[in-house]
C-alpha cells in the first residue's frame, strides 16, 4: 500500500466560469465532473461562497449543494464554505437541515468567517460589519440547531434539528483553526489560495484539540490547487489558465477562466509574477509521478488527514481526465 492510497481525495469546486460562456454552461459543466468523481471513488465535493464575482457561479452555495447531490450518488456533497456572518444560522440550518433531509448521510457544512466578497457587496448581503466577531458564539447555536432536540428547546430548525449535519471549520489564519481545536470539531486549511501560513495553523490545530461529541481526534483537511497532465509539459502549459486568473484578481479584474497560453512573459510584471506563483505556492503541478512524490512529501510534513483539490482547467474533457490522472496517482509505484 502507498502512503496516498489510504489518504481520501476530496474536491473543492468554485464553478469556474469559462470566457465566453455562462452560468448555466457552469452548472452543467460541473454536474458532469461531479458525476465523474463519484464514479471514481472521490471522497467529498464542497462548493464555495463567493459573491459580485465576475467568472465565479458559486454565490448560492446550498442551491448548488442540492444540485449536485440530486445528480450524483455516493459522494458526499457540502460547502466549502457558507461564509456564516453573511447568513442568519437558522436559515442556514433550515437549508442544510432540508438537504440532508433530501439525501441522508452525504451532506457537510463547512464553515467561514470571511465575507467572500469586498465591504460595498457585504453590505449588500445585508452583512454587519460586527459580525464575524459572532462567529464562536454561531458556531455553536449552529450546532445546537442541528443536534437532537432538548426537553423545552424554543428555538428550532425544521427540517434540522436532529439531523447532525457534520459541521467543519474552513480557514486560511489561525482564528479557526484555534476554535476548531477548542470545539473539537474538524478543520479544513485554504492552502487554495492562502498557503503561507498552513503549518502554523494546522500545528496549532492539531497541538489544542480538545476531544469532542463530535470528534474525538483532530481531523485535517489540506485544499490546494492541482494541475496534473501525462507530461510535465502538459501539465505547465495548462496551469497558465490558473496563473492568468490570479492576476487577474490581483488586477481587480473579472475572474473569467481562460485557455491555457504557450507564455506568461508579457502578461505580467515580476512582481506580479511573485504575488501569482506564491498565492499557487502549494500547487500540484505535473504527471502522476511527479505529483506523488509532492504530495506523499506534503502529508508526511503535516500530517494531513485528507486532501481536497481545485481544478481549474480550462477545458471540461480535459478536466474529468485530470481526476483520472489523480486517482492513478494512487496506484503508482
Amino acid at each position: 500500500m502507498t502512503m496516498l492510497e489510504s489518504i481520501p481525495f476530496s474536491l473543492l469546486e468554485l464553478a469556474s466560469i469559462r470566457e465566453g460562456r455562462d452560468a448555466t454552461d457552469t452548472f452543467k459543466e460541473s454536474l458532469r465532473y461531479a458525476q465523474a468523481a463519484d464514479d471514481l471513488g472521490f471522497h467529498r465535493f464542497w462548493l464555495a461562497e463567493h459573491h459580485n464575482t465576475e467568472g465565479v457561479a458559486s454565490s448560492a452555495t446550498a442551491v448548488l449543494v442540492g444540485h449536485i447531490a440530486g445528480g450524483t450518488q455516493r459522494i458526499r456533497v457540502g460547502s466549502g464554505g457558507v461564509m456564516l456572518p453573511n447568513h442568519p444560522p437558522l436559515v442556514v440550518a433550515e437549508q442544510f437541515g432540508t438537504l440532508e433531509s433530501l439525501y441522508p448521510g452525504r451532506i457537510d457544512l463547512g464553515l467561514g468567517r470571511a465575507p467572500g466578497t469586498d465591504p460595498v457587496t457585504a453590505r449588500a448581503l445585508r452583512r454587519d460589519d460586527h459580525a464575524a466577531d459572532d462567529f464562536p458564539n454561531e458556531v455553536q447555536l449552529l450546532q445546537q440547531l442541528l443536534g437532537p432536540m432538548q426537553p423545552g428547546q424554543r428555538l428550532k430548525a425544521i427540517p434540522g434539528a436532529g439531523t447532525n449535519v457534520p459541521i467543519w471549520l474552513l480557514g486560511s489564519s489561525l482564528f479557526s483553526a484555534q476554535l476548531a481545536a477548542q470545539l473539537g470539531l474538524p478543520y479544513a486549511f485554504a492552502g487554495h489560495f492562502a498557503p503561507r501560513l498552513v503549518r502554523e495553523a494546522v500545528h496549532l490545530y492539531r497541538s489544542r484539540f480538545q476531544p469532542s461529541a463530535t470528534l474525538s481526534e483532530p481531523y485535517v483537511v489540506l485544499g490546494l490547487p492541482l494541475v496534473i497532465a501525462e507530461t510535465e509539459a502538459r501539465a505547465k502549459l495548462l496551469s497558465t489558465s490558473g496563473q492568468q486568473r490570479i492576476l487577474a484578481l490581483f488586477r481587480g479584474e473579472p475572474v473569467w477562466l481562460k485557455p491555457p497560453v504557450e507564455s506568461m512573459a508579457g502578461f505580467w510584471s515580476p512582481q506580479e509574477e511573485a504575488g501569482v506563483k506564491e498565492f499557487l505556492s502549494l500547487a500540484a503541478i505535473g504527471t502522476p509521478e511527479q505529483v506523488k512524490e509532492y504530495l506523499e512529501g506534503l502529508v508526511a510534513e503535516l500530517q494531513v488527514n485528507e486532501l481536497m483539490f481545485t481544478n481549474d482547467l480550462y477545458d471540461p474533457d480535459e478536466r474529468i481526465r485530470a481526476l483520472e490522472l489523480l486517482m492513478s496517482v494512487k496506484e503508482v509505484t
